[in-house]
């Protein structure tokens, strides 16, 4: 499965915010180079091996064919500082859609939530709790379209959360929200994570869940 990074895990690890990339530097090599990296949308690792005697990218390791002892000991380091930022920094990337991710690191971030995966058999499905009651105010599940009603079976990402039973009524008439799935009907609600409704929305109603799930 692919990885993502672990935004908390990269900053651990030494990683700072540069515009929209983490950056880091290291010297390696008896500091005959600096390895600058950089990991993009989150995904992508860049880097750069520069020469310090002459301030110029070297390349050598990156080419299959090389040879010679200096260059694998080059390539050596390199592979190896790359297989522990990967193996420290980056978690399974268990789902597709980036709203669902988005999603988990706001809730880590504003109410202290982690993700929680309580079902071997089901690896794609994640809840957040409140610490206090240990109620869960969402939870983000991979389903197929067929059993919110749609005309696929195509498995797409949902989240379900809590919401007033007065408001439940008027939430079913807004685009991309349905019946609860696998749950409480007059208390929960459903809404598909591909994008169709912004996600400053979605917050809003995570935020009311997380109330209606104190003690």
């Amino acid at each position: 499965m692919k990885k993502r990074a672990n935004i908390q895990k990269l900053k651990t690890f030494g990683f700072k915010k540069n515009g929209d990339k983490y950056s880091y530097s290291l010297d390696i090599m008896n500091n005959e180079f600096t390895l600058n990296i950089d990991i993009i949308d989150e995904s992508e690792i860049k880097t750069e091996l520069i020469e310090k005697a002459f301030n110029e990218p070297y390349t050598l390791h990156l080419v299959e064919d090389a040879q010679g002892t200096f260059v694998g000991q080059v390539r050596k380091e390199y592979e190896k500082i790359l297989y522990e930022i990967k193996e420290k920094c980056f978690d399974i990337n268990v789902f597709e859609w980036e709203y669902s991710y988005e999603i988990l690191d706001y809730a880590k971030e504003k109410y202290g939530s982690p993700a929680e995966y309580l079902w071997p058999k089901f690896p794609r499905n994640a809840v957040c709790r409140r610490q206090d009651s240990q109620k869960w105010y969402f939870a983000i599940l991979s389903v197929q379209g067929s059993k919110l009603g749609l005309p696929t079976d195509e498995i797409i990402e949902v989240i379900d959360l809590r919401a007033p039973v007065e408001d439940v009524p008027n939430l079913l008439n807004q685009p991309n929200i349905y019946p609860a799935y696998h749950m409480n009907k007059k208390h929960w609600i459903t809404i598909i994570l591909d994008g169709s409704m912004p996600i400053n929305e979605i917050y809003m109603l995570i935020d009311k869940s997380f109330l209606l799930a104190k003690k």
